[in-house]
């Protein structure tokens, strides 16, 4: 897995969804990631050169997939994890995938045309989530998010101030709901509100530890949640 410098939660989070699958390993490599924003600075964080150095030290383990376990294609636009796929590939040998294509690929499969969104982010960069779903065809009307930049600070944001984001976003009624960012304790919630609400929440967490098992050909039904049984 591919992860940001400063994300502290997703490695726990992924050793548990794993608990099930004691054959499988898991294996981060990390780059500089502090602030989520749409300021020149902010955006260079995600340069595919140091993505492309994480992923090359990932590759002298020998993994059977390289999952880059984060959210900016949400923000920058889904062709650039597309490049992104391409560039590990060519680089390593190795199948890759990221979270967000693997949101979208659930989406599409599951045919849902209203999309609810948790995130942490600030305005602008909702919005702009908010834009590039409306270019997929996929309305994005019910949505919660707390304002946060800083990149650590995601990491502190308590449970139960999740759980009332994602009930707050299902009494609007979308087909599912997304959990978007990779340094949210939000993943070990989905079960429990999946059966609350009656409506799939995908965190961005658990779609890129389910489609890195979905490319390694392992099967994926010990980890709770909806997610898990596609």
């Amino acid at each position: 897995m591919l992860t940001p410098s400063s994300n502290t939660t997703l490695e726990p989070v992924i050793a548990a969804m794993l608990a099930g699958l004691p054959h499988v390993s898991a294996h981060f490599s990390r780059f500089r990631v502090t602030e989520i924003a749409l300021t020149p600075g902010a955006l260079a964080q995600f340069d595919d050169r140091a993505i492309l150095r994480a992923a090359e030290l990932l590759a002298h383990a020998k993994v059977d997939a390289i999952a880059w376990n984060g959210t900016s294609a949400g923000w920058l636009g889904f062709d650039a994890d597309r490049r992104l796929c391409e560039r590990i590939r060519a680089a390593t040998g190795i199948e890759a995938c990221t979270s967000m294509l693997a949101l979208n690929e659930v989406l599409a499969a599951t045919g849902v045309r209203r999309f609810g969104l948790v995130t942490p982010y600030i305005d602008a960069v909702q919005q702009r989530i908010v834009g590039n779903y409306a270019g997929l065809g996929i309305t994005c009307d019910a949505e919660r998010h707390l304002g946060i930049q800083d990149n650590f600070a995601f990491a502190e944001v308590m449970p139960d101030t999740l759980t009332t984001m994602i009930r707050e976003v299902a009494a609007m009624k979308p087909d599912a709901i997304g959990v978007i960012c990779t340094n949210l304790r939000a993943a070990p919630l989905v079960a429990a509100l999946e059966a609350e609400t009656g409506i799939p929440i995908y965190d961005s967490i658990a779609t890129a530890v389910w489609k890195s098992l979905k490319l390694a050909g392992i099967g994926r039904a010990a980890i709770p949640g909806r997610l898990f049984g596609l």
